[in-house]
């Protein structure tokens, strides 16, 4: 066998390794942690809400942060903002999910070894944290090189249903992760 057929030989079994390591993984987004309740209070926002003129004063993240002591604890979409609710069915599945490095922990200064993952960029750096149930709690003692923080991230591993608090934020989920990649659409 010439080295060119070994070569395509090893790579042919490296690439069918890796589809097959993908396979294992169910891919899912992040609608799939909320429970049915507090996706319903997400999806039907109060009037209150629907009532701010866009641009306003009281559309600022400020106004709502002033605000958010003033709401009604029985509000139901305010509950879901802040809902440490699980689906409990998701509890020990390995699954694939996209989503944004938040980091906690490096190895080094080019190597993030503990982060959280969220669904969309920003989100507890700039903006409030998303509810809970919305964010995963990421171990990965081999590192992530992270260049951007504006970089998606398809992540891959075991999901467990265990609440974590951190100084930055709480997480609902974890996950120790098996594989990484940058985000490309499928």
């Amino acid at each position: 066998m010439t080295n060119l057929k070994i070569w395509i030989t090893y790579f042919l079994l490296a690439l069918n390794c890796s589809f097959a390591a993908e396979a294992q993984y169910n891919t899912i987004e992040w609608i799939d942690l909320l429970p049915p309740d507090d996706l319903e209070a997400l999806l039907n926002p109060p009037e209150y809400l629907t009532e701010i003129e866009d641009g306003s004063p009281e559309d600022s993240i400020q106004s709502r942060l002033k605000n958010k002591a003033n709401t009604n604890v029985n509000d139901r979409y305010q509950q879901a903002l802040r809902s440490e609710k699980i689906v409990t069915t998701m509890d020990g599945k390995k699954i694939r999910i996209p989503g944004f490095i938040v980091p906690l922990e490096f190895e080094n200064e080019e190597m993030v070894i503990q982060f959280f993952f969220v669904p969309f960029f920003g989100a507890c750096l700039h903006l409030p944290p998303p509810p809970p149930n919305q964010i995963i709690l990421v171990n990965f003692p081999k590192g992530v090189p992270l260049k951007s923080l504006y970089t998606p991230f398809w992540i891959s591993g075991e999901l467990q249903t265990s609440l974590v608090e951190k100084d930055m934020a709480t997480a609902a989920y974890t996950m120790t992760m098996d594989l990484y990649e940058v985000y490309r659409e499928d």
